[in-house]
């Protein structure tokens, strides 16, 4: 063998492994490519039902503390003109004492 058919040699070795590494490089980028959006579409749609899921949870808490407030709002203000039994003895009471607070100030005077 000559030195030129060394230097071909070399030179097709060269090509050849640096196509062969080439192929397998690009090959395994598609791979990869493929596998990243598959990862990436599951991905999303998951994102997407999670943040449904959130939306929907965060909404109804919402509207559970407004129902609540509200409901207690209303039944506060109702008993409060209420003519209930309770409601008549803490006002009955209340005036009693005020009652009694206002004569022994006047007896004392």
């Amino acid at each position: 063998m000559s030195a030129s058919d060394w230097s071909n040699l070399t030179l097709h070795l060269k090509d050849s492994l640096t196509s062969t590494l080439g192929h397998y490089l690009d090959s395994w980028r598609d791979n990869v490519t493929a596998a990243a959006k598959a990862l990436d579409k599951t991905m999303a749609e998951e994102n997407v039902r999670d943040v449904i899921w959130n939306l929907a949870v965060m909404i109804g808490m919402f509207a559970f503390i407004v129902v609540a407030i509200l409901v207690s709002t209303v039944k506060s203000k109702r008993r409060e003109h209420s003519n209930d039994p309770y409601h008549q003895y803490i006002k009955e009471d209340w005036t009693a004492q005020k009652q009694q607070n206002g004569a022994a100030a006047n007896f004392a005077a």
